[in-house]
Order: C-alpha cells, then structure tokens, then sequence
C-alpha cells in the first residue's frame, strides 16, 4: 500500500518475473541469445532511474530476499502477479517459469498470484498441460509470448485456428485472464510477431475472456488504442509504459497516457513495474505524482485523477483477478457499480 497527502493507494503490480539468466542456464551452441536478451533487458532496465541501477550479474539472476523487498518492502506492492516466459530454445531451465513462480508463490500465498503460459505449437501435449497448471496452482490467467522461438518457428498469432482451441481450453477452465505480450521487441525476436493484429479477432471470439495487452504495443500506439476502443475486453498493461518512458521519456509518456485515457479509459489500464527490469518503487511514486507537462499543448486528453490514479495502480487487476481489497482502499460506492467495463469511447 502507497500513502501520500491523506491518499491511500491499493497496488497490484501486474507484471512480475523470478527469472534466471545466469550462463549456468544457458543453452549449449545458443550463449549469443541467451546473451542478447538479457543484455537487451538491461538495456530497457537503463531507462529508469540511474540510482536505482543494478550490476549485470544480480540482473542476470536476484535472490528471493532481492525480490521480496524490492516488490513489497520498498515497492508499496500489496499483491503481484507472476507472468512467465519460458525461452527454453536458449535457457536450460527456461528464463522464468511457471515451476521457478510458483516456488516464491507457495511459499508466500498473500503476496503472490500465480499466472500460467501456453503455445499452441505444442499442441495436444500442451493443451493437457495447460490442463495441469490449472489443476495443480489453479491459475486465473496466462502469459502469452506471440513471438518466441520454438522448433524452428518464430513467432505465431492469437487468430490461428491452434491458438483458438488454447482460448476454448482456457474458457472452459475459467483461465480468464489473457496476457500477450504486445510491444517493443527483445533481441532477438521479430517485431511482426509482437504487433497486436492479432487480438481483435481473439477478443471478438471470445467475449468471456480478458486480454490484457502488455505494453500496449508500444510503440505503435495508435494501433493499440484505435483496437482497444471497439473491443470490450481489451486492457492495457502499463509494463513498460510506465518503466521505460515515465522517467526517461516523459512528454512522449504523456502522449501515450493521453492516447491511452481517450481511448481506452482509466476502467481498463492496468499498472505492471515489469520487475526486474524496473522496480516498483520509484514507478507508484512518480505515477502518483504524475500530470501532464507544463508548457506543451494536452488539451485534448483527459485529466487523470486520484481516484483514476487508484483505479490503475491495482483496483482495476484485483477486480479482473477477485483480488479482496481492505474496505479503506476501496472507491466510494458510487464510483464502482459497474464492475461491467465499457470503452471510453463508443
């Protein structure tokens, strides 16, 4: 929980990682990728704070005691959510997954909720072990990567016929809870693969499911917004929005929340520090702090206020996720009646 000026703020950080990328884990014949994507991480991890840096080697691989009191010590977070990316074609035990989570997540059921993954491309296999993290950690939600490599395949889109049978899959389990990494790129995955074209269609097949697209397809984000509006169950995750922009590129930060407020509407924005690539602490303060930039024309967004400020940094996941939040953290009752979602525009 955040409090400043008599304001308290109830914080679900929904998008976090316990990953490994330590050269112990990297696979033999493939160290120039497991190399560049951490090192591609880090780069992004540049973008925030200098004080708030890390050394390449805790980047690589942190403790649990680094994790614990980075997210809820000194990063005002009330509940996490874990999301995976496996990347196994370069990290011997995979780069984080759900087995890695799910040891921080049993250990610490109050602090954590853990998510699932899937990629159609393991086919039937896959659709019996997305049937087994939902029986054994009974996920509400999973992390979907578009763009990772496997077999030989670089990538693979919401709107195949494979990938519908994972979303009935998850339907008929109550995953509802859709994640998909939609944004900026990761050497060395494609962009193409990481365009949100994809999720309209999925969103349109699937009404009773959430898609939460991470880092709003940053930065195309008018692609993202223009989608987002028509299609009800569509949410941005601000991973990356806020990590990688609020600090280093705040008037571009302040079109991309304006955009994001028009469009979309403060119902459907969802806070995520990605962490480990940022953490927590410094994104809830400045977001808390946060308006538009003095001397540059905003006319024509919405204002974002305490109450929207609320409503992103965890009331608006811990609604979609049935997360109990204390009765001093809630909105007044007027303010959520309509747990019904609708677009900001229409």
């Amino acid at each position: 929980m955040y409090e400043k000026d008599g304001e308290k703020y109830f914080v679900v950080d929904g998008h976090a990682h316990f990953w490994d990328a330590s050269p112990e884990n990297w696979v033999e014949g493939q160290e120039e990728y497991a190399k560049g994507w951490i090192e591609c991480f880090y780069g992004y991890h540049q973008l925030g704070p200098e004080e708030y840096y890390w050394p390449m080697e805790k980047y690589q691989k942190y403790s649990e005691e680094t994790i614990m009191k980075d997210l809820f010590e000194d990063g005002y977070v009330d509940k996490a959510i874990f999301q995976p990316t496996y990347l196994k074609a370069w990290y011997k035990e995979g780069f984080n997954t759900i087995e890695q989570d799910a040891i921080l997540a049993e250990k610490y059921p109050d602090k954590f909720i853990l998510n699932g993954r899937f990629d159609p491309r393991d086919g039937e296999e896959g659709l019996r072990e997305l049937e087994r993290q939902h029986e054994r950690y009974g996920i509400k939600g999973v992390k979907c990567y578009t763009a990772e490599w496997h077999n030989g395949s670089k990538g693979w889109s919401l709107k195949s016929p494979e990938a519908k049978r994972y979303l009935e899959k998850c339907e008929e389990l109550g995953v509802k809870n859709i994640h998909v990494h939609k944004g900026p790129t990761i050497w060395p995955l494609n962009k193409d693969a990481f365009d949100v074209k994809d999720v309209d269609d999925a969103a349109t097949s699937f009404p009773n499911l959430n898609f939460i697209v991470e880092h709003v397809g940053l930065p195309r984000i008018e692609d993202f917004c223009f989608m987002a509006t028509q299609e009800p169950n569509v949410y941005a995750g601000l991973s990356v929005v806020t990590g990688a922009l609020m600090h280093s590129r705040p008037r571009f930060f302040a079109k991309v929340m304006g955009e994001l407020l028009f469009w979309v509407g403060e119902d459907k924005m969802l806070f995520g520090a990605d962490y480990a690539i940022w953490v927590p602490k410094w994104q809830v303060e400045m977001f808390v702090d946060w308006d538009y930039p003095e001397g540059y024309e905003y006319d024509d967004f919405p204002r974002l206020s305490t109450e929207g400020k609320k409503k992103i940094l965890g009331l608006n996941a811990a609604r979609l996720y049935d997360i109990e939040v204390p009765d001093e953290l809630r909105l007044p009752a007027a303010s959520t009646e309509a747990d019904s979602v609708k677009p900001a525009v229409s």
